[in-house]
């Protein structure tokens, strides 16, 4: 009888022992969770408790909406990036937005964009890779005659906050300047925007030093996946939805959607009382 009694207590200490475990296990982990979920959506890197963002050293550029139709919080705030000439998006109260597009590579979506840009006569910002250039020559001639930007965004699209000697800066931006201007027969406008939004403190000091106007993004989405582009309705609400004044919207003209929804969604927001307008009236402002 002693025996069973001793046996049963054992037991009771052991289940007991593993379900107070598990339950702090559980506890611990749903709390991180939640603070990771927290910090994601609300508190981007570098936010501090006085609610302004440091400029960090080296950086991928992101953002944390936080109300629908209001500007994004950024990695860096536009006070601590406009020392390097740098910009993610307007200041501003106005309805305004500024187009721009990443393009790498063509393959076939740009007409039909530079189509619906025509139709609304909304300016543009194309920044393109030194390859892409020399590979459309007819799509760079045409972004020009139509009144569109074309930017640089590198001549072979590398992590630009790897790269630490001033020649190898200068040498990826002026390759691109020399395709531009041999194609066109015109010098390019100095705008540029680092490969996959990774940049460093230095390098932004580079582009400024060599007399360029970086632009980042307060708008964006992941439609670059060319197998697996969103659907017309997940690009649509997205793009409606985190809207804002000044914003810098950036999308990627290999995009089969946006190429498809570009007209419908310029549209909306011409409905929703925004104006388009080009990069180098905020620049030069």
């Amino acid at each position: 009888m002693n025996l069973h009694s001793d046996s049963f207590q054992k037991l009771r200490y052991f289940l007991t022992r593993t379900v107070t475990f598990t339950l702090l296990f559980t506890f611990a982990f749903l709390a991180g969770s939640l603070a990771a979920r927290f910090r994601e959506e609300y508190l981007p890197p570098h936010q501090e408790a006085s609610g302004t963002a440091t400029l960090a050293e080296t950086e991928n550029w992101g953002l944390s909406f936080q109300k629908e139709g209001e500007r994004p919080v950024a990695n860096a705030t536009a006070e601590s990036l406009k020392k390097y000439n740098a910009y993610y998006a307007d200041m501003t109260d106005e309805k305004v937005i500024y187009l721009t597009f990443d393009a790498g590579y063509e393959n076939g979506n740009t007409p039909a964009i530079l189509d619906a840009l025509k139709k609304h006569e909304a300016p543009a910002a194309f920044f393109v890779v030194g390859t892409y250039i020399e590979s459309n020559p007819d799509l760079i001639k045409r972004m020009a005659e139509e009144g569109h930007v074309v930017g640089n965004h590198t001549y072979h699209h590398p992590d630009m906050s790897q790269i630490s000697t001033t020649e190898s800066f200068i040498k990826e931006l002026q390759d691109v300047e020399n395709a531009y201007q041999e194609i066109t027969g015109g010098e390019m406008l100095k705008y540029y925007r680092p490969p996959q939004g990774k940049y460093s403190e230095s390098n932004l000091q580079m582009a400024g030093n060599l007399g360029y106007t970086t632009f980042f993004w307060s708008l964006a989405y992941v439609d670059w996946y060319e197998n697996d582009q969103p659907t017309h309705e997940e690009a649509m609400q997205k793009l409606t939805k985190r809207i804002h004044p000044g914003a810098i919207v950036l999308l990627h003209s290999t995009s089969k959607t946006n190429a498809e929804i570009l007209d419908e969604l310029l549209a909306k927001w011409e409905e929703m009382g925004y104006t388009f307008h080009s990069l180098t009236e905020l620049a030069e402002s």
